[in-house]
């Protein structure tokens, strides 16, 4: 097959390269330099994928052959890992990750990829005899064209981690990847498109935005939806699918508390804290935003914490000492930087101000430093709004019902963090908690044989795990008599 490197990326669609009309430049956003151009999808690219995805579906034995899905997505497992260098280093100059933030990204495809390969050899129906003759059968079918739509943060962990389960169901895709990553979209596409008997126009990718995406979300030949992003889309998404009645896997905003709890090690507990708020820049909806301490142990770890904060080198992928990117762009940057503004003019204190970078051999890309801010009123915006950057705040309480309460004040439900020596509180509080994960002195652990997704608004459905495949397929009960009589 053809390679990526091209002056052009383009789109992949029915196992060729695609150009379109329009074209953009992509743009380190730790140095503003062009590092490319790309071919931007609009509502033609998107209209052709889908027919050339909805035609597989229905003319190759892809949605039939479980052995042969099983086959492919382990051999795609192993691409994946043989491209990891290429992907880091390019995650790195596109998307702006240290290159071990990026690597711990990639490592995450293979792993999603493989235990798909073992779904779809082991997702299974049910049967019964009824009753004397009678048997009832229920099957799983694959439901169509998949629809997946993912983010600019994590483009190769996400868009994959929605492929993945698409793909072990029997359905055929079209990817809707970010244009701020089309560098990147394109090399996914040559590992993905060159997988070993992956059935021309199973898989196809386009680099675009709205407008490509809106195609997928209303057309009646995409059944199913798996979108991760903003809660915001995440409802215009909802709102427009509605038509259709479309199956919808939603993994949405995030606003993740870290409770601090007196018994805390905290010598083990605030390395966690940092690196939950500096991975990806605080560009992941996972990331730790809202820091709620124990008030006998707050101003110890206010110190200690803006101390740690404090000394974050924030720097370029190319720079190994680097513990923190960049922000994906300027306009972000200022985004951030004005609510922080705004909740400092509101009353917050501020521990550590950090913020944008205007000064240096940095000045020309998009960096902010880390932020910390101590607040007492949880219905300000820097507390309820998801910030996606590195600013966290800080909150005090003196009892195991405040914490859960503040924690739990919150439209998000997708993770949180509980730190405490002690045997009963954690599982107690982790009950309690409105949140789709909860991890118990740690954070951000995630495996591809559990489940994950939010609770309230952070979103519809479980993009890991065995439910995910739930997203991809249709229920059909069949009852046949096949003659069967009792025995005397």
């Amino acid at each position: 097959m053809a390679t990526a490197t091209m002056s052009v990326a383009r789109h992949w669609i029915d196992g060729e390269w695609v150009d379109s009309g329009e074209h953009r430049n992509s743009v380190n956003p730790a140095t503003g330099e062009v590092i490319g151009s790309f071919a931007m999808a609009g509502a033609q690219e998107a209209q052709t994928a889908i027919d050339v995805a909805h035609r597989a579906f229905r003319e190759s034995g892809w949605r039939t052959d479980r052995l042969l899905r099983a086959r492919v997505l382990n051999r795609m497992a192993d691409r994946f890992e043989q491209r990891t260098d290429e992907l880091v280093e390019l995650l790195g100059r596109e998307n702006g990750k240290t290159h071990d933030q990026g690597r711990l990204e990639v490592a995450f495809a293979p792993e999603t990829l493989r235990f798909n390969a073992a779904l779809a050899l082991t997702d299974l129906g049910t049967n019964s005899q009824v009753t004397d003759g009678e048997f009832s059968l229920v099957v799983r079918q694959p439901m169509g064209v998949a629809g997946i739509i993912a983010p600019w943060n994590s483009p190769v962990a996400l868009g994959i981690r929605s492929l993945g389960p698409a793909l072990a169901a029997g359905c055929t895709a079209v990817m809707n990847l970010p244009y701020q990553t089309a560098q990147i979209n394109s090399l996914i596409a040559e590992i993905v498109g060159g997988t070993e008997e992956l059935p021309p126009g199973v898989v196809n990718t386009i680099t675009g935005g709205h407008v490509s995406g809106d195609v997928l979300v209303r057309s009646p030949d995409v059944p199913t939806i798996s979108f991760t992003g903003s809660t915001a889309t995440g409802k215009q998404i909802s709102a427009t699918a509605a038509a259709n009645l479309k199956r919808l896997g939603l993994e949405l905003g995030g606003k993740t508390p870290l409770i601090l709890f007196e018994d805390a090690d905290l010598d083990h507990a605030l390395p966690i804290v940092v690196n939950a708020l500096i991975v990806f820049a605080g560009q992941f909806c996972m990331t730790g935003s809202r820091l709620l301490v124990h008030e006998r142990i707050a101003d110890h770890v206010r110190t200690e914490l803006a101390a740690r904060l404090e000394v974050v080198k924030v720097g370029p992928a190319a720079d190994p000492a680097s513990e923190m990117g960049p922000i994906i762009d300027k306009a972000n940057v200022e985004r951030i930087d004005k609510l922080v503004r705004d909740a400092i003019d509101q009353g917050a204190k501020v521990i550590v101000r950090g913020g944008p970078i205007s000064e240096g051999p940095l000045a020309a890309g998009a960096f902010y430093r880390p932020t910390l801010l101590e607040v007492e009123d949880s219905s300000m915006p820097i507390v309820q709004e998801e910030v996606f950057g590195p600013v966290l705040t800080m909150q005090t309480f003196a009892t195991e019902a405040e914490a859960i309460a503040l924690a739990n004040d919150s439209q998000y439900g997708l993770s949180a963090s509980v730190f405490s020596r002690d045997v009963d509180v954690p599982m107690r509080v982790a009950f309690a908690l409105e949140s789709g994960s909860v991890w118990v002195n740690d954070w951000a652990k995630l495996h591809d044989q559990f489940e994950e997704g939010g609770f309230k608004a952070s979103g519809v459905g479980r993009m890991r795990g065995l439910m995910a495949i739930e997203d991809f397929v249709e229920a059909k009960h069949i009852r046949l008599q096949p003659g069967v009589t009792p025995v005397g």
